[in-house]
């Protein structure tokens, strides 16, 4: 199953504190040792969504919202992608990670959505379409 691990946003991670060389090399380890066990798949941090903007949708409209948003612990300032078992997996990977910000954080794991989990609106056509984006994702 693959998994999202989201890393929430604080005050510090909005205000564009960078970690120090001692959090990025803990992080570097466990990045480590995620992909030696084959886990992750991809992951990054994101600037402070000072640096961001949010498109609202309203039928054919479309307006553009500057950031910073304000409701922190709503925001993500960072990401893994992670080929997991499954979620018992996932969550012993994450109370091994090192704390991602200085103070206290979360991280949020949310299984991605699996071919199986959309029944009959998977058509083969759909499928076939899926296939060629993948192949052409992963020639990039």
């Amino acid at each position: 199953m693959r998994v999202m691990v989201i890393v929430k946003a604080t005050k510090d991670s909005e205000t564009g504190i960078l970690p120090t060389a001692e959090e990025f090399r803990a992080m570097g380890n466990f990045n480590e040792e995620l992909v030696k066990a084959g886990i992750m798949l991809d992951g990054d941090g994101l600037k402070p969504s000072s640096q961001g903007k949010r498109v609202a949708f309203d039928g054919k409209k479309r307006s553009v919202i500057d950031g910073p948003f304000t409701e922190t612990k709503e925001l993500i300032a960072g990401y893994w992608v992670w080929q997991v078992k499954d979620m018992d997996e996932a969550l012993a990977w994450v109370k091994r990670c090192p704390n991602p910000m200085p103070g206290p954080s979360e991280i949020e794991i949310r299984p991605f959505y699996e071919a199986a989990d959309f029944g009959e609106a998977l058509t083969p056509d759909v499928v076939e379409q899926e296939a060629r984006l993948r192949e052409q994702l992963t020639k990039r």
